[in-house]
């Protein structure tokens, strides 16, 4: 499960996931990317930025450095919801997610965040909104780096 839900994606990220998977509308995605260990500001400040621009906008970054690649899950991606009616919860998951031969020279990573982007074709960093960050500590060494959300999915709403 996420370590924060970003204030944004409460109560909404299931129905986000929803959409996703409906392709309603037209290429709407779920966004993965990752938070560079240096400068990284506080899950109480995380948890009350607007955008995936935002998120940045202090003195968090995004990782860069060869095998660092922003993912993207469309309606293809498998998302998986389950409704639990019998605990009263909906879980959300995503497929595990692998950065290939990360260089060692790339950043090292804290986090990882997802975020919703109802239009992945003309949108910017400004139109992502953040649904959740899951700590993700990675010193990279040139292998390939997997990010398995949790077991039980990236999010939880009960």
């Amino acid at each position: 499960m996420a370590d924060i839900v970003i204030n944004r994606g409460k109560g909404r990220i299931a129905e986000w996931a929803e959409r996703v998977n409906a392709n309603d509308p037209t290429n709407a995605v779920f966004v993965v990317d990752l938070l560079a260990t240096s400068g990284i500001e506080a899950d109480g400040t995380l948890r009350d930025k607007d955008s995936f621009a935002d998120l940045v906008s202090g003195t968090t970054n995004f990782a860069i450095g060869t095998g660092w690649a922003r993912k993207v899950i469309d309606q293809t991606g498998g998302l998986t919801i389950t409704y639990d009616d019998t605990n009263d919860r909906v879980d959300v998951d995503m497929p595990d997610q692998t950065w290939t031969a990360v260089d060692n020279a790339a950043d090292d990573v804290s986090a990882l965040v997802t975020g919703y982007d109802a239009d992945s074709t003309g949108g910017t960093d400004s139109n992502i909104l953040p649904a959740t960050k899951h700590d993700f500590v990675i010193q990279p060494d040139g292998s390939d780096v997997t990010a398995q959300i949790a077991t039980a999915g990236f999010f939880r709403a009960s």
